[in-house]
This record gives C-alpha cells, sequence and structure tokens, in this order.
C-alpha cells in the first residue's frame, strides 16, 4: 500500500485537530485553552487548502484564526484573567463528558458508514473571483454585506458586555 503525500498531509492535520481540540477543552489555563484553539482552527484551514477551497480557507484564517482568537486574547489580557485556572472537573462530570463523546462518535460513525457516496459525473464549475466579491459587497437578494455587518454588531456588544460583566466580578471581589 502506498501512502501519497496528500494522505500524509490529511493524517498530520487530523492529528493536530484532534490533540489540540482535547488540550482546549481539558486545559486548567484560559490563556492556553485560547492558544490550543488557535492550532486547531490553523489546520482546519489546512484542510480546506488541501480541498482547494482556498477561499474558504483564506476566510478561515483571517476571521476565525486572525480576528476571533485575537478577539478571545485581548478580552483574557483586559480582564486580567490571564492567571486564571479553571476548577478541575469532577468524576462525574468526565465520565458523562466521556459517555457524551463516545454516544457522538458513535453516531457519527454509523451515518457515515450507512450513508451511499455517490460519484458525480458533472464536470466541475468553474469559480469567478468577481461573482465572489460581488456576492460579499452586495446588499440585494444573495448579497452578504448585511449579515456581516449584523454578526460584526453583535460580537461587538458581545465584547463590550463581557468587559462590562468582568470589570463589575472584579470591582466586587475587591
Amino acid at each position: 500500500m502506498h501512502i501519497t503525500g496528500a494522505q500524509i498531509m490529511f493524517i498530520i492535520f487530523s492529528a493536530v485537530i484532534i490533540i489540540f481540540s482535547i488540550l482546549t477543552v481539558t486545559s486548567r489555563r484560559i490563556l492556553r485553552a485560547a492558544t490550543f484553539l488557535l492550532f486547531v482552527l490553523i489546520a482546519t484551514a489546512g484542510l480546506y487548502f488541501m480541498l482547494n477551497y482556498q477561499f474558504l480557507a483564506a476566510v478561515q484564517l483571517a476571521l476565525y484564526a486572525g480576528g476571533i482568537i485575537v478577539l478571545i486574547i485581548f478580552s483574557i489580557l483586559l480582564t486580567s484573567h490571564i492567571s486564571q485556572k479553571f476548577e478541575p472537573i469532577s468524576w462525574k462530570k468526565s465520565i458523562f463528558a466521556a459517555l457524551a463523546s463516545v454516544a457522538g462518535i458513535i453516531i457519527c460513525l454509523t451515518t457515515i458508514l450507512n450513508y451511499n457516496f455517490k460519484a458525480d459525473s458533472l464536470a466541475a464549475i468553474e469559480i469567478d473571483m468577481k461573482i465572489i466579491g460581488r456576492s460579499l459587497l452586495s446588499y440585494n437578494k444573495d448579497g452578504f454585506v448585511l449579515p456581516f455587518e449584523v454578526i460584526s454588531i453583535l460580537l461587538l456588544a458581545a465584547m463590550v458586555a463581557s468587559l462590562v460583566i468582568a470589570k463589575k466580578a472584579k470591582t466586587k471581589q475587591q
């Protein structure tokens, strides 16, 4: 059996995603968890590049790996919770989390194994970057400007609210 370079890269990206996802949710330090999440998002962009979805990979890197992680890290640094350690997880929660994970794996595997994948005989459609650009900048039927602006206002409001809540909690503790 001959393993190609693409298969090796897929295995590496998959391993990085799995390992750092586990580290993200099990880390007791919040800044480390944010850093581990950054590695997961970058490896996901790598998978998109492998699938020749360059635009989606660029969005993944710019929006999630760049924007969201920076937002999370700045909120951690601004609220002075950089040295905060989460409480250890009780064994009851660990058991329920393991059961939920196993159930999720079973559901995913049975769904994938029972699905009949069919090859498509249609030719690939050429992607025109001008059409993508017009769609992103349009506010008409298939435009994305209005949803993008709504989401950016929502993220800004969530950031301001989290800072206000964090500052109130800090002043109450002192």
